[in-house]
């Protein structure tokens, strides 16, 4: 009996993946190969970018069809409302990912480096200070979501039934939080050592049961909201699950053993490698706290033009992540290779990575670009059928390419950054563009501006679209100026395996 269910899910296994890695594999490949043969780049590092990056973008384009079909799912069950309340919750709900992001964005360092310099001893203890560390900071948002949900959207909208949908998400939502960031640390962990395959395994797999357990919840039992925050507390439970049960040596379906192992027994805690977590971690996650943070102030002015703005935006913003996955596997795969390179002292070699991997992104992201903008509105209808959203989404979600372009190539160049510790210049960049552009501009919506001959004029939703732009254009620029320096390169040897041995 245990050796058929261990077939059956085998099979199950293959025939997802031979869906999935054909075209992202061979999209990526043929791109880069292309680039390669006018003499852009090397073929050698486009066949190992495409190794490492494929599965983490097939996992991005699980997870992020599984957000974008919550919101697909919520407009036919429950209305604009309905998606309005998501999208406002959304950014609270996830700010333990945030903050996990920033813990795992230090441990793809620590690991990557440990493993190019063939340290495989210090990789459990690297990742025990990093579980520790995200269990530690994410456990009180569990309890503040799950106490003053209402309190807490009532700060960005004052729309009753927008307010009821986005409390009770928020709540439910609340009990995943600490899975999030421990799933983010155990991908960032087999990235680093070069294994972004079972990385996709575990968080791809839990992206489409979440799919499946949405659609029963809200369309089966009629739960609405709470059924799509359901779907994605259990989701997240299971997967934290396989990726422990990995770590700790067990084996999976076509896939085998993790290449990291970890043991249950000590030491857990080493003060020098959580200095450096710490260190590396706290400019990423405090980058990414401006960012989701940021996300109040401008939900709130689009909240000012009614609950239809509201939607559009939401819808734009699951568009975007979703055309932006691209960036989760040549980032990583960027932080990953960029940082191997660095812990053998090849500054040379990783200098080369870094710039073959920002230029097969530029080519990806403007087939995107094209892509998008192309096929808009029959985009934005898939989430929404309303006359009066549908128009204004349709822009966003044009708005939302251009958008993306900038997304992408900030990601690549802060890739190289965050392998090397130097994560202060990408949160530096973060905070420009969000609070003296994006939020500003969008501000500008709502006030009447004195215009010569005209007297006032008001820019409205348009200010929403460029800034949209903007809040991804200025932290590129940034961090791309960054990286084109070098600089990087200098604040690396501080965190290199010969550097803590030193100490």
């Amino acid at each position: 009996m245990r050796l058929r269910l261990y077939a059956l899910c085998t099979a199950i296994v293959r025939t997802v993946l031979r869906i999935l890695h054909n075209p992202v594999k061979a999209a990526l490949w043929y791109v880069g190969a292309a680039l390669a043969r006018a003499g852009v780049v090397e073929q050698h590092r486009v066949d190992r970018t495409t190794d490492l990056a494929w599965p983490r973008i097939v996992t991005g384009i699980a997870r992020t069809s599984k957000s974008a079909a919550d919101v697909a799912m919520i407009g036919i069950a429950v209305g604009t409302a309905g998606v309005a309340g998501v999208g406002i919750a959304t950014p609270l709900a996830l700010l333990g990912a945030t903050l996990g992001a920033g813990v795992a964005g230090g441990t793809i360092s620590l690991v990557s480096q440990r493993f190019g310099a063939e340290r495989y001893d210090e990789l459990d203890l690297v990742v025990k200070q990093s579980v520790w560390l995200t269990v530690l900071i994410c456990s009180p948002l569990v309890v503040l979501f799950w106490t003053y949900p209402v309190e807490l959207v009532s700060l960005i909208s004052n729309d009753p039934e927008t307010v009821q949908h986005a409390a009770t998400y928020l709540q439910v939502m609340s009990v995943a939080t600490v899975f999030i960031g421990l799933n983010l640390v155990g991908s960032r962990t087999l990235i680093g050592v070069d294994d972004s395959y079972s990385a996709m395994i575990a968080r791809g797999g839990g992206a489409i049961v979440n799919i499946g357990l949405n659609a029963v919840f809200i369309f089966g039992l009629g739960m609405g909201v709470a059924g799509a925050a359901l779907g994605s507390v259990i989701a997240n439970v299971v997967t934290t699950g396989l990726f422990a049960y990995g770590l700790l040596g067990g084996r999976f379906p076509y896939v085998g053993t993790f290449p990291v192992t970890l043991s249950l027994s000590g030491p857990y805690f080493d003060a020098s490698l959580t200095r450096d977590l710490v260190e590396i971690s706290s400019p990423i996650a405090v980058k990414n706290l401006v960012h989701r943070t940021a996300q109040f102030p401008l939900l709130a002015i689009a909240a000012s033009f009614g609950p239809e703005v509201v939607a559009a935006y939401t819808i734009a913003r699951r568009v975007r992540d979703l055309t932006d996955t691209p960036s989760w596997g040549l980032k990583l795969a960027s932080s990953s290779l960029v940082g191997q390179h660095l812990g053998r002292s090849d500054e040379t070699g990783a200098t080369a990575y870094g710039w073959d991997i920002l230029r097969i992104t530029i080519a990806i992201y403007v087939l995107v670009v094209v892509g998008v903008i192309a096929f808009a509105e029959p985009i934005a209808g898939v989430f929404v059928d309303d006359p009066a959203t549908l128009p204004t989404a349709t822009v966003f979600v044009q708005v939302s390419a251009i958008s993306v372009f900038f997304f992408g190539v900030g990601g690549s160049a802060a890739g190289p950054l965050n392998a090397a510790g130097d994560t202060r210049w990408p949160l530096y960049a973060r905070v420009f563009g969000l609070y003296a552009f994006a939020i500003p501009v969008a501000y500008l919506g709502t006030v009447a501006l004195p215009v010569p001959v005209a007297g006032t004029v008001t820019l409205g939703i348009t200010a929403l679209y460029a800034s949209f732009v903007l809040e991804t254009l200025v932290p590129a620029l940034v961090c791309f100026y960054r990286f084109a320096s070098g600089k990087w390169r200098v604040v690396s040897r501080a965190y290199r395996p010969e550097a803590a041995t030193a100490d």
